[in-house]
């Protein structure tokens, strides 16, 4: 059997919890529920605590599900990740509430200026930012230069990391996804050549 040896990266923090350089793999989960469903949102968080969970992401949808946020903070020490789409002001109203993690999808998000807002305020509160780079939310224009190919995937989470170190922000985190199996193994690797982020 095949043994892999992890390639050491940069740290960072994320709340209590090291993630990358040489810390122990962290356990995570998404809220399978609404977020602005308090009660099984705390409910769901809970259950996650007690079996070892160490990280939990949340998807932010509307401005609705913001004051969860300030909820989940009472109810629980584990650290918070909301998870983006669309709208860089929910990233800015979810660090406001005191998120310990945003996840922002190059796909989706907007304009470089609108990035840069966001990494400023997550900048100003210690807070990492993950690069959540998906198959299915590709940038128009990397998929017509590369076709679903890995070098879109990486040079999709390539811009968005550039725009954060134009800026001196470098807690960051990359992750790139796609259903098919060979095509994010293809990515991650490739990735791993060009940054040394987790």
């Amino acid at each position: 059997m095949e043994t892999i040896k992890r390639r050491l990266t940069r740290q960072i923090k994320l709340g209590n919890v090291l993630i990358g350089g040489g810390a122990p793999i962290s356990v995570q989960s998404m809220l399978s529920v609404p977020t602005s469903d308090i009660s099984a949102a705390l409910s769901q968080i809970h259950s996650l605590e007690k079996v070892g969970c160490e990280i939990i992401r949340f998807s932010v949808e509307t401005m609705a599900d913001i004051p969860a946020i300030y909820e989940f903070k009472k109810e629980t020490h584990i650290p918070l990740v909301a998870d983006i789409h669309f709208d860089y002001k929910l990233a800015l109203a979810a660090l406001q509430a005191g998120v310990d993690g945003l996840r922002i999808n190059p796909g989706n998000i907007g304009s470089r200026d609108k990035v840069e807002a966001v990494a400023k305020s997550a900048k100003e509160r210690g807070v990492p930012i993950r690069i959540g780079v998906n198959s299915g939310s590709l940038p128009k224009e990397l998929l017509a230069k590369y076709g679903l190919r890995s070098e879109a995937m990486v040079e999709a989470a390539l811009s968005h990391i550039r725009i954060l170190e134009d800026i001196g922000f470098e807690a960051i985190k990359v992750s790139v996804k796609a259903s098919q199996v060979p095509l994010m193994l293809a990515s991650y690797r490739a990735l791993s050549q060009k940054i040394d982020y987790p």
